[in-house]
């Protein structure tokens, strides 16, 4: 109980903040729309139980999770969070894919330039300065 004001989830379940209620650490009187929404997903019996059973250094990022949970249920009753990861990990399939054709493509274009400088490079046998010029590149010299 901070400053003799109950904690959200005392106050929300107008009950008596004790001294050590598990819920005040976490869901201050400022912000009673935290412990309201976890309270509509789970329960407060339910958080009650899944916090006394964590280590106190476990129950802030419990708590997070929690919020984080009952907020994507609220969003998606049927999936919650799981509804929010398939969707990304779609997302980045899509975007995988378009990087994959993009880099197909960009493939494309470099061997078709290779290709329009080699034929623009043609060497003619018959043409003695023309051999003379390809057996003469440094790609020749160093062996």
């Amino acid at each position: 109980m901070a400053g003799g004001s109950p904690c959200a989830s005392c106050k929300l379940l107008r009950r008596r903040c004790a001294k050590d209620c598990i819920f005040a650490p976490y869901f201050p009187p400022e912000d009673p729309h935290k412990f309201a929404i976890v309270h509509k997903v789970f329960g407060a019996s339910n958080v009650n139980k899944m916090l006394q059973e964590l280590p106190d250094y476990q129950r802030a990022d419990a708590v997070s999770s929690l919020v984080y949970e009952a907020n994507a249920r609220k969003r998606d009753p049927v999936y919650g969070s799981v509804g929010i990861i398939s969707y990304l990990q779609n997302q980045i399939s899509q975007l995988q894919m378009q990087l994959a054709f993009a880099e197909a493509e960009l493939l494309c274009i470099r061997m078709q330039q290779e290709r329009s400088l080699a034929n623009q490079h043609v060497i003619d046998i018959h043409e003695p300065s023309s051999l003379f010029c390809a057996t003469a590149s440094p790609a020749f010299l160093n062996p």
